[in-house]
């Protein structure tokens, strides 16, 4: 009897120290971020259930989230919403009682749910609104065929809360099953287990096995088809874009192979691209298993596939190992950059490679300019603190986080520095990562061990670019500087010189044009290469910029640049051309440009080009 006493007290001793380790690790799991309500240390989501109707008549999802929770002993559980109409919550399956705080022109509301400390399941009834901002419903004029309407989202950074109640932190991740209902005609897609073909009753079922961050969540609706370029890869488009697409985008797996190679197996099963239609206000949107990418990538060279090779080395960094909070942003998209211009190299060779790389040096130096009165901004960790996550998102995160990572590999030399990123994916698989978090792993796993001095903190916690950054050159580059040069001086291009040009040295002759060009040069070099009617959207976004810098009117390029800003709504284009109209006085130009375009952009680029050009409805 006594030594089962003693048992039964080792047992329990036992339990509660386990029980006391548990919650002592929960409190201290997640770090504090200023862009949630939610209270990840009470109370976390660990997989969601979705169920949602798809409403093009409305404009309005409406459904049920429900969640499985954990907590520690907490008495409520706290989701980020904005501008959801929260009709009922269930607390294991009882209604309870919810509220929702103060309404935050940022952050929205805190939907604040009642629960009992052994909640294992809430469900949230909802309503989208016609204020929703991740969502954009396109009516058919506004797509590609023409026949039917679309719909899209866009989560990053924190607007998936505006679809669905969430916590909406990177930080947490959540497996998910979602079953969605759209009109027969149309097909869903999720970033998630994907259907190939239309079902006969309109109702979609996913799966997202693996743990992702909220702002991944994506869902896309329309008429659409999939052809696959492997058995791993593949697209889906409009049919009248989808074979362009699949022809564009057919080096798809020899990414993924290149990518693996590099840094270790890809963890997402399938990784296919969806191109939408051209009011998608990002280059690329990484997605898992499914990456939501503009058609203005489609320029029938694949010379600007490096987005999708962007996108893909997302599935590692960001996907895989994630930034905790949006101050941490750099260690998804400096590490993309990065490992893009990899596969790039591994693919198309170091020219092109390093082309890539300079153009995004040269977009990196205009940052910095740009940001000459708020230095702190050029600075790789952020306090966002009351600001929106997206005024980060530039290319001080893209580009100095890449300068930074490439000059560390040329200290420490490439095999050791591959060697560590493998072993950092690795090792931070499905996690999350603050960039201190990220300096203690890179002190104890790369510079210490082998007995490396590097500034670390100067290019990570202080304002603009330090002194021992690589320096990046291209003999190609200097061709095309040199083209430049003799056109100034004779007015005539030798056209032998630039008929094998890719678009990153086009790109590079048109951005140098110096500030004394005249506009009869820009007609000689527009009659020659026409140049405003170029159906790459990347020279035409800089040379439409550079005619808007010197007053060029020829070749009806003002009519062109009015029909590039009605047509494409990705903000990267948008914002550099409504910059160029604000920069040489010429805002009457750009709002009269802008009242006809605004309906066809999301709210992520229309809300930048309000605040550009003040705005107001």
């Amino acid at each position: 009897m006594k030594k089962q006493t003693l048992l039964y007290a080792l047992i329990v001793l036992t339990m509660s120290c386990e029980t006391d380790k548990k919650t002592e690790d929960t409190a201290s799991k997640y770090v504090e971020e200023s862009h949630s309500y939610a209270k990840p240390n009470e109370s976390v989501i660990k997989h969601l259930d979705l169920n949602i109707d798809v409403n093009f008549t409305t404009k309005t999802i409406d459904g049920t989230a429900t969640y499985t929770i954990d907590t520690n002993n907490a008495s409520e559980i706290i989701l980020d919403s904005k501008f959801l109409e929260i009709e009922s919550v269930e607390a294991d399956g009882k209604a309870t009682n919810f509220n929702l705080g103060d309404f935050d022109e940022q952050l929205g509301q805190a939907l604040h749910i009642s629960i009992e400390n052994d909640t294992k399941q809430i469900s949230v009834h909802y309503k989208t609104t016609d204020k929703t901002e991740a969502l954009q419903w396109l009516n058919p004029q506004q797509t590609a065929d023409k026949t039917h309407p679309f719909l899209f989202t866009q989560g990053q950074a924190i607007l998936t809360r505006s679809w669905i109640p969430i916590q909406d932190s990177p930080q947490i991740r959540i497996t998910y099953d979602a079953t969605v209902k759209v009109p027969k005609e149309l097909m869903a897609v999720m970033s998630a287990e994907n259907p190939k073909e239309k079902t006969v009753d309109g109702i979609y079922t996913f799966k997202m096995k693996q743990p992702i961050s909220p702002y991944l969540m994506a869902l896309a609706v329309g008429d659409i088809a999939y052809k696959a370029v492997s058995n791993r890869t593949g697209v889906y488009a409009e049919k009248s874009m989808v074979d362009k697409a699949q022809a564009e985008f057919s080096d798809m797996e020899k990414m993924v192979v290149a990518a693996e190679n590099l840094y270790g197996d890809y963890d997402w099963d399938q990784f296919d691209v969806i191109v939408l239609p051209p009011s998608f206000p990002f280059g690329g949107m990484e997605n898992p298993r499914l990456t939501f990418a503009t058609p203005t990538v489609i320029a029938g060279d694949k010379s600007l596939t490096s987005l999708i090779a962007h996108e893909l080395a997302h599935s590692w960094s960001g996907n895989l190992v994630t930034n905790a909070t949006w101050n941490d942003f750099w260690l998804n998209e400096g590490f993309t950059v990065y490992f893009e211009i990899r596969i790039m190299e591994a693919l198309y060779g170091k020219d092109r490679a390093n082309m890539i790389a300079l153009i995004g040096r040269q977009d990196l130096e205009e940052e910095v300019e740009g940001f000459k009165d708020e230095p702190e901004m050029t600075k790789l960790k952020l306090d966002l603190t009351d600001k929106n996550p997206d005024d980060g998102m530039n290319s001080i995160a893209y580009d100095k986080g890449y300068l930074f990572l490439r000059t560390l590999e040329e200290k420490v030399g490439r095999d050791k520095f591959d060697a560590f990123l493998k072993n950092y994916f690795k090792t931070n698989a499905f996690s999350t990562v603050t960039t201190e978090g990220f300096i203690d792993y890179l002190n104890s796993n790369l510079l210490e061990p082998n007995g490396i001095d590097f500034n670390v903190d100067e290019w990570v916690y202080q304002a603009g670019v330090p002194n021992n950054q690589a320096i990046i050159v291209s003999d190609k580059f200097e061709n095309a500087k040199n083209t430049l040069q003799s056109f100034i001086d004779n007015k005539t291009v030798d056209a032998s010189k630039t008929s094998n040009w890719t678009t990153q040295e086009w790109v590079h002759f048109i951005r140098n044009f110096p500030e004394t060009i005249t506009t009869e040069d820009l007609k000689r070099l527009d009659d020659a290469f026409d140049l405003t009617n170029s159906s790459n959207s990347h020279i035409a976004m800089v040379w439409y910029e550079q005619a808007i810098n010197h007053d060029y009117h020829g070749n009806d390029v003002d009519q062109r640049i009015e029909d590039f800003l009605i047509r494409v709504g990705r903000r990267w284009y948008v914002s550099t051309l409504y910059k160029a109209f604000k920069r040489n006085d010429k805002v009457d130009d750009a709002l009269a440009i802008y009242n006809k375009a605004r309906a066809n952009y999301h709210s992520v680029t229309a809300n930048t080009i309000d605040d550009l050009l003040g705005y107001n409805q």
